[in-house]
Formats: structure tokens, C-alpha cells, sequence
């Protein structure tokens, strides 16, 4: 997540479905690629395989992540995709990389803010359709606990974000999604990360997966 300063674009090769299938982008860091796991173990090929299994015609995500990215470079890797095209689903997770460099919360809000309004644009102006998930608690896993970190601070940190996050969400009537509890409360079990001891497992994945799955069918019940 931290240490691979990549600026590369990553896509899912899944095969589409057919052209009536809802287009989904997910942007994001290593949370959204899966860092450390299968391609089908990222949380958003999770949730778009959950959604088709109750019904619901969305298509393999498109990804644009790379692990390690900040909010200002996952902006610069999405102008440099350019034209990226019209979804009718988004899910946005970003900001672990500011905090752990240190970043001003305030900059991340003005950068979080921008790119919220791009995700907005790109799922064709609905907001309704943009789904955000809170930043995970990396202090909480074996990596964090030996990582030699205040840890109380970098939770406190992540808290600031994520109210950044949330409260921007909120107020452009954007869907928001807590996975940071969980990620606290099980992060530090063998099964929840991955070989490197630091990202999510699939299991911890399937979790993320569970809470965003009603807001999701909420939000693609919407037409």
C-alpha cells in the first residue's frame, strides 16, 4: 500500500457482460486493486459478482487503482486515462497514503472533494449512483503493530479523514459506506490479512463486500 509509488493504470480483464450491463468504475489505492489477493477477491469484483447473483446486470468493475496512490495521484493517473467514459456505478475509496505520509487533512479535503465531483461526472452526474467507503484502519493489523507507529494517533488521524470523507459525501448526496469498525475489530486476525500482514484478505474483503451490498442494490435500484 505504501511503498510501491507506481503510477500505472490497472483494469480488470473479467470478460463484460452484455451491452445492457451497467458500466462500474472503481477508483482507488491498494484497497481497490487488492493488493496481495486474487483478482476475484478485490472487494469491488466481490460486490459486482454479488450484485449479478441477486439479479442485478452490472459489469465486472473497470479499476483504476494502484497501490500507493494519494488522492492527488489517483486524480493525475484518471486525467492521464483520459477519455475515461459514462458509468452507471462508482465507488470511490482513497486517503489511507495521505495519512500515512502525513498529509494535511484540510488538502485532503479540498483533493477528496475534487475527485468526488469527478466520480459524480462520470456516473453521469448522479450522485446517487457513486458509492465512497471509508478509509480502513491499517494500525490495527500485524504490520501496524509492529510498525513502531503511535497508533492511537494514526487512528485519530484516520477518524479526521474519514469524517472529511463522509461529511463530502453526505453533502453531495453521495452514498457512504463504514468498513472502518471491522477493519479495527478484525484486523489483527491471521484470516482477515493478507501474506504480507498489512492488507486486507479476501475474507476481509467478503466483509467490505456485506456492508456495501445494500447501499449498492439501493443505489442500482434507482433508475
Amino acid at each position: 500500500m505504501f511503498f510501491r509509488h507506481l503510477l500505472l493504470l490497472t483494469m480488470t480483464t473479467t470478460p463484460a457482460l452484455a451491452d445492457e450491463a451497467i458500466g462500474y468504475l472503481a477508483l482507488g489505492d491498494s484497497y481497490t486493486i487488492g493488493e496481495a489477493v486474487a483478482e476475484d477477491d478485490r472487494w469491488p469484483v466481490q460486490l459486482a459478482a454479488a450484485l449479478r447473483a441477486e439479479g442485478i446486470a452490472l459489469a465486472p468493475p473497470r479499476i483504476i487503482a494502484t497501490t500507493g496512490w494519494t488522492t492527488d495521484e489517483l486524480s493525475a493517473a484518471m486525467d492521464a486515462a483520459e477519455p475515461i467514459g459514462e458509468y452507471g456505478f462508482v465507488s470511490l475509496l482513497i486517503g489511507v497514503n495521505n495519512q500515512y505520509r502525513g498529509r494535511d487533512v484540510e488538502e485532503y479535503r479540498a483533493q477528496f472533494a475534487a475527485l468526488l465531483k469527478r466520480a459524480i461526472a462520470l456516473a453521469g452526474g448522479r450522485a446517487d449512483r457513486v458509492l465512497v467507503l471509508s478509509i480502513p484502519d491499517w494500525g490495527a493489523t500485524p504490520f501496524g503493530q509492529a510498525s513502531g507507529r503511535d497508533l492511537a494517533r494514526v487512528s485519530a488521524e484516520l477518524d479526521a479523514y474519514n469524517a472529511v470523507n463522509r461529511e463530502e459525501s453526505e453533502t453531495r448526496g453521495v452514498a457512504w459506506v463504514d468498513v472502518t469498525p471491522v477493519s479495527r475489530a478484525r484486523g489483527a486476525e491471521a484470516a482477515m490479512v493478507a501474506e504480507d500482514g498489512l492488507h486486507p484478505s479476501a475474507a476481509m474483503y467478503r466483509e467490505w463486500t456485506a456492508l456495501a451490498l445494500p447501499v449498492a442494490r439501493r443505489l442500482l435500484s434507482r433508475r
